[in-house]
């Protein structure tokens, strides 16, 4: 199984950049497809962005496409969402998900899951 571990959330105001990190281990990070979901409060869990295996087909939510960018580092293990041009409406808890040999569309109780880190964006 794998474990994901996110950072990078905070406060930022409208119009400024964060990226968020996602630290994998205990499973093939290549062979995962790898997603960045979001929740605001009294709202659904969304997909943000999506990579697959081999980075190819990158997927993005029609509200953030051309704003955020997904990708990952071989290297060390880890998944990034680099967000930029930053709106209110982005605030929400974002979270890491890992899911093999499927597609990634919406939130499953089948995929591994972080923790979440919180992103506000205040105007």
């Amino acid at each position: 199984q794998v474990q994901l571990v996110e950072s990078g959330g905070g406060l930022v105001q409208a119009g400024g950049s964060l990226r968020l990190s996602c630290a994998a281990s205990g499973g093939t990070f290549s062979r995962y497809v790898m997603g960045w979901f979001r929740q605001a409060p009294g709202k659904e869990r969304e997909l943000v962005a999506r990579i697959g295996v081999g980075d190819f087909l990158t997927w993005y939510a029609g509200s953030v496409k051309g704003r955020f960018l997904i990708s990952r580092s071989y290297a060390n293990n880890t998944l990034y969402l680099q967000m930029n041009r930053l709106k209110a409406e982005d605030t929400a808890v974002y979270y890491c998900a890992a899911v093999r040999d499927r597609a990634m569309v919406i939130a499953d109780d089948s995929y591994f899951w972080g923790q979440g880190t919180q992103v506000t964006v205040y105007s």
